[in-house]
């Protein structure tokens, strides 16, 4: 457990933030992701694939998974069935720049607390109008 000298008394005992998780093919979203979550003071693990995400302690630690739905080799479902079928209950925001309707369906009724789309330059171009 970490140790802070600041607040009330010198090496008092303090908790640790939450450790969220980051899983996307994309290495500047995944890297961009990972800055802006620590920018608020969390702890933030990046990966390029579920099965390295799956594979690493870091699962059975996560507070919450910000997670790719469409990536090669295994899919952002498949690692939240995987999560699922280990038992472990991990809070799960899906983000895609290029999902299905299908997909997101199936991402909420499995569980997903939420499912953000990024608006492709066509739609932006048509939001800013």
């Amino acid at each position: 457990m970490a140790t802070s000298d600041a607040g009330r008394g010198r090496g008092q005992p303090t908790a640790e933030p939450p450790l969220v998780a980051i899983v996307d093919d994309d290495a500047s979203v995944r890297n961009s992701t990972r800055r802006l979550i620590q920018s608020f003071g969390y702890r933030a693990e990046a990966f390029a694939a579920g099965k390295e995400f799956l594979a690493s302690p870091v699962a059975a630690r996560t507070a919450c998974l910000v997670l790719d739905v469409r990536m090669p080799d295994m899919d952002g479902l498949e690692v939240q069935r995987q999560l699922t079928a280990r038992h472990l209950h991990v809070p799960v925001v899906f983000i895609s720049g290029r999902a299905s309707d299908d997909e997101e369906r199936r991402a909420r009724a499995a569980g997903a607390v939420d499912f953000l789309q990024a608006l492709s330059r066509g739609a932006q171009h048509e939001h800013d109008a």
